[in-house]
């Protein structure tokens, strides 16, 4: 058959140009399932963020005799200006600039979620861009952008060393720093990591992570530690042979632990289970734990479990891996501006363009 003989005799007629396309309400709706669909595909810690921040916003337009939604681009500068000053109810300090950007990223989700226009920002941001030279000019730290301090490898072996490793809150905490680190996991990648999720193989580990920001899994390989004290492969295989006289040989990997070395029991408030009943880690906790073992090692810094991830690509980067490697093995979206900022700072050194001159 030739190609015009496939074309039909007949062919369907081109709608009218003057016709006009009528929606219905139908059409602009979204049943529950799929507004639920639709907000698990953003990470829960930046809704309950954004939601926190429409919250203030609203309230503050309650205060002020102006509507929040749908907001005009007036309304947004004025309270960049308020937010410029107003003490915050959890630090007694205003926002810093990155907080107000947050803020103002949540009202134009809003809007859109709502189907309204997003209001024009151009006049807040100016007055952000406004805020943040007042704050570098005055030599206020709230000028620049808090980083967690990376965990390097001598930071490792210090936070190691105030760990005992022979009970099963000490395995526990190896495993999380050591594996945390070895995959460049975020916290809440850690947390979420179960039993299975992690398999021996003659050279070492293949963790499975879900990377939440590129929704979806990798699978991460971690050799054997040249020291059997800072072993990923090692201390994991001693944490899942503890877990396994326990019983426990699917669930999480990481679990809370009560004060007497037990798998802590179901959270409960008011006679209701409350967090995951398997005991699971929260992402909050896991942190705690990177900065409980700094602060016991004697460490100085702002440390947090992102300290692991952005410890892991400026130590890899020192050692002269390639950008597309340390990227892929970390889950780093390409081109990822986080990654680049870890890279800079460890170029900073190795390779500068002061040496020589």
């Amino acid at each position: 058959m030739t190609v015009l003989q496939s074309i039909p005799a007949d062919p369907p007629a081109a709608p009218a140009a003057q016709t006009a396309t009528v929606h219905t309400a139908a059409d602009h709706g979204l049943s529950p399932a799929a507004r639920a669909a639709l907000e698990a595909g953003v990470p829960a810690s930046t809704r309950r963020a954004y939601a926190a921040d429409w919250r203030s916003f609203t309230a503050w337009c309650s205060q002020a005799g102006r509507m929040a939604l749908p907001a005009t681009s007036q309304t947004v500068t004025e309270y960049a200006a308020h937010l410029m000053s107003a003490p915050s109810t959890r630090t007694g300090r205003p926002l810093s600039p990155s907080s107000i950007e947050r803020a103002l990223t949540a009202i134009r989700s809003m809007h859109k979620a709502a189907g309204l226009t997003a209001p024009e920002t151009s006049g807040a941001r100016k007055v952000l861009a406004g805020r943040r030279e007042q704050l570098a000019l005055a030599h206020d730290p709230a000028a620049k952008v808090r980083k967690a301090t990376p965990v390097l490898p001598t930071e490792i072996r210090a936070m190691l060393a105030t760990v005992d490793r022979t009970t099963l809150a000490g395995m526990r905490d190896a495993v999380l720093v050591l594996l945390g680190y070895a995959t460049a996991a975020r916290s809440s990648e850690l947390a979420a990591l179960n039993l299975g999720d992690v398999a021996e193989t003659p050279d070492g580990l293949v963790v499975s992570v879900y990377r939440r920001k590129i929704k979806r899994h990798t699978e991460t390989a971690v050799p054997y530690g040249s020291n059997p004290a800072t072993c990923p492969v090692r201390a994991a295989r001693a944490l899942l042979a503890a877990l396994a006289d326990l019983g426990r040989t699917r669930g999480p990997l990481l679990v809370r632990i009560d004060r007497h070395g037990r798998v802590a029991p179901p959270l409960t408030r008011r006679g209701k289970t409350i967090g995951d009943p398997d005991g699971r880690m929260t992402p909050e906790a896991i942190a705690d734990v990177v900065a409980r073992l700094a602060a016991a090692a004697g460490l100085p810094g702002d440390w947090s479990g992102h300290s692991l991830r952005r410890g892991f690509a400026t130590a890899a980067r020192r050692q002269g891996h390639a950008l597309e490697r340390i990227g892929r093995h970390g889950g780093w979206a390409d081109g990822s501006r986080a990654l680049l900022g870890y890279l800079e700072d460890a170029d900073a050194w190795t390779d500068n363009p002061v040496v020589g001159l």
